[in-house]
């Protein structure tokens, strides 16, 4: 009996206010520059797949929080979500930005940087996210689920890369991810792939 395939269509979230003024985030709407490019993403991935993208896949997942479900939404998703997919959690961190803790807590800050097990901030460590999303992926693996969407966050996405091509922790602020960024994977049997399809 031949290996069955799992294919994995990750896409990030579209922008938002906090990302683009590089705050941690609460639980926030799309802006509307995140809202109008879901659209044209979701335009430019029904063209290539020559069908409605909702149709196109055996199970579509997202992050529990509103970003995630919004751009969902707005890629014509009916999407679970997925508490597996949500957001590293950055305790009391949140809402606050990046340039302001690194004036109020630069050494928090560096630690956070420099030790996957890390939580200054009191939520969740990188050690602790790159575990939850490898779990996942190892269930889809086991499974053989098909063709698969999940709307995530940058961080989930980070963790997913890694554990794929097998890079140690340390790698994790190596991977930039955009907003709408999309990767695709696919694993047959016990091994994954990232997959890099040509632009359309």
């Amino acid at each position: 009996m031949p290996a069955l395939t799992t294919r994995i269509l990750l896409i990030s979230h579209a922008s938002t206010a906090a990302l683009r003024a590089a705050r941690f985030p609460l639980d926030e709407a799309l802006d509307e520059q995140g809202a109008s490019k879901t659209a044209a993403l979701r335009l430019t991935l029904e063209s290539s797949l020559g069908l409605r993208l909702g149709s196109a896949v055996d199970q579509a997942f997202c992050g529990p929080c509103r970003r995630t479900r919004d751009t969902a939404l707005g890629l014509g998703l009916d999407a679970r979500p997925e508490p597996a997919l949500r957001d590293l959690d950055a305790g009391r961190w949140a809402g606050r930005s990046i340039e302001e803790l690194l004036d109020a807590e630069p050494e928090a800050v560096g630690a956070w940087m420099t030790d996957a097990h890390a939580t200054p901030h009191g939520g969740e460590s990188v050690a602790a996210l790159m575990l939850r999303v490898s779990a996942w992926l190892d269930v889809r693996r086991s499974a053989g689920s098909g063709r698969i969407v999940a709307v995530t966050h940058p961080a989930v996405m980070r963790a997913a890369v890694l554990h794929v091509v097998g890079a140690p922790s340390g790698s994790f602020w190596a991977v930039d991810v955009a907003p709408l960024a999309v990767i695709r994977m696919q694993c047959t049997g016990d091994r994954w792939r990232l997959r890099f399809a040509p632009a359309t």
